[in-house]
């Protein structure tokens, strides 16, 4: 059986029945336009809720210690050799500067920050060796400074100049107003706040227990590991019930299209049983008609697919509703194309056993 006439013959099997063969192929269109407009758009506000949870920290774990507990700048590199991590960093505790040109002004706290990936904050480290601090544009306002630069000087006469702005994540507002000064995690130097992004949320309760091991406290009781757990499990329920409910929905109207098509070909084969009689006395095995019947839906449920999501997808730009994800757009049309194409298995094997000499027989 060659793939190239098989090809062709079924091309020209599918033209030469139009009726059918657009029946088929409205069908696949309707079910995957169908899907699209409401487990599609089901699915794309689903994503689109759980982005704007995980935005909010779902994936933060945070660690407070206080004084005392023992916990340095050192922990940053033991934690960051943990799997499944996005981002740590430690900062010590609030300390009072002022603009260093206006003795007597408005104080912002300010806190050393310990982490081996300052890009992630937008900051950078001296190359000198020289502290340099970045304030967040509240600071910078209270620190009567005009632009992001000049210099800031501590309670106890310390100086550093302003090399830059800090726009805090959301994961690090809670620290904001404030003024950064990066520091090396290796100088061993105590810290009272860490903050570890995890990679996804379902790490999140995987990680708490191990970064609480690797801490180093010499005190524990004075160590509070916290997680968003709240919102943690919210985003558990909708991510179970929106997904189990869209699943039951694209199987159901899945499974509704295969029994429809399996009708449709069932039907044509009914009404084209002298022809694959013909094919029989001409040497065509039951393999081939199986083949040619289920080749020619695959080519008509990908059509169809096709038209469906263009149309699908449009209408949900059009009414600017979510669109779903690619990997939901590639799943649906490849079980649309795969249930299509197994619906006309059993219609083909039908096809495969008409008797030559019976449909061939003249009354």
């Amino acid at each position: 059986m060659k793939i190239g006439s098989l090809l062709r013959e079924s091309i020209a099997s599918a033209k030469s029945q139009p009726v059918a063969s657009t029946l088929t192929l409205l069908v696949i269109a309707g079910m995957i336009f169908a899907v699209l407009m409401t487990t599609g758009r089901a699915v794309g506000a689903e994503q689109r809720v759980l982005q704007s949870i995980d935005s909010v920290g779902t994936r933060t774990i945070t660690v407070t210690a206080q004084e005392g507990a023992g916990v340095t700048s050192e922990a940053i590199e033991r934690i960051a050799s943990l799997d499944n991590i996005e981002w740590s960093g430690a900062f010590s505790s609030s300390f009072d500067t002022v603009n260093a040109t206006i003795p007597g002004g408005s104080k912002v706290a300010a806190r050393f920050v310990y982490t081996l990936d300052l890009r992630t904050l937008g900051l950078r480290s001296s190359s000198d060796g020289e502290q340099i601090g970045f304030p967040s544009p509240e600071a910078r306002s209270t620190l009567g400074l005009a632009e992001y630069a000049g210099a800031v000087a501590s309670s106890d006469g310390t100086t550093a100049g302003v090399a830059g702005r800090y726009d805090a994540p959301d994961f690090l507002q809670s620290l904001s107003p404030v003024l950064l000064v990066p520091r090396d995690p290796s100088e061993n130097e105590p810290v009272s706040r860490i903050f570890i992004v995890a990679a996804s949320p379902g790490d999140v309760l995987s990680l708490a227990p191990a970064v609480s091991s690797v801490l180093g406290a010499a005190d524990t009781s004075k160590v509070q590991v916290e997680t968003s757990s709240e919102l943690l499990q919210l985003r558990n329920v909708i991510d179970g019930q929106l997904g189990s409910f869209s699943r039951g929905l694209v199987l159901a109207l899945l499974g509704v299209t295969g029994l429809i098509v399996s009708v449709l070909l069932y039907g044509l084969v009914m009404m084209r049983r002298k022809d694959f009689g013909r094919r029989r006395a001409l040497g065509a095995t039951r393999l081939f008609v199986i083949a040619l019947l289920t080749l020619q839906t695959f080519i008509l449920a990908a059509a169809g697919v096709a038209s469906g999501m263009t149309l699908g997808i449009t209408a949900l730009v059009l009414t600017s509703d979510p669109i779903p994800d690619v990997r939901f757009i590639a799943a649906l049309a490849l079980l649309a194309i795969l249930s299509a194409s197994g619906a006309a298995v059993i219609p083909g094997v039908v096809a495969s056993r008409r008797q030559p000499i019976r449909e061939l027989r003249i009354p």
